[in-house]
């Protein structure tokens, strides 16, 4: 699944989804939901370093969309917010939950994606805040 987060609400998103692999033509689908949604703003997507989100067939999407790409530095779960959205799926739906086929387990996933901006709300707020402790400047310890 692909998303984007909004930065007008964190639990609007927009998503993409398939049974299978997402490839770069589903980030480029990605990309033109995005482009068609009703407001004018300027469209920043940060995206991690996958191969089907770095390949000339995106970037060259996002640029006639005019969709500035920004990629986080690998190995840095922390700053990627699906992440964190992934976490709380899986806590709110798919622990210590059986499910007997491919259709509830996808239903369960989709059920809950869809009341981020309703029941999820305020639990999504606090978790998907863009929070990030900065250091000014770095401490030499034992000099």
């Amino acid at each position: 699944m692909s998303w984007a987060r909004s930065t007008l609400s964190p639990t609007n998103f927009i998503a993409v989804t398939n049974d299978t692999y997402i490839t770069s033509k589903e980030v480029c689908e990605l990309l033109q939901k995005l482009t068609d949604l009703p407001n004018n703003l300027p469209i920043t997507l940060f995206l991690d370093n996958a191969r089907y989100q770095k390949c000339a067939l995106v970037i060259e999407t996002a640029a006639r969309l005019q969709i500035e790409l920004c990629f986080l530095p690998s190995y840095s779960p922390n700053l990627n917010l699906i992440e964190r959205l992934w976490r709380f799926v899986k806590k709110e739906c798919l622990y210590s939950t059986y499910y007997s086929s491919f259709s509830p387990f996808k239903t369960a996933i989709t059920d809950c994606l869809d009341q981020t901006h309703s029941k999820h709300k305020a639990a999504l707020d606090s978790l998907l805040a863009l929070r990030f402790q900065r250091f000014e400047k770095a401490q030499i310890m034992g000099a």
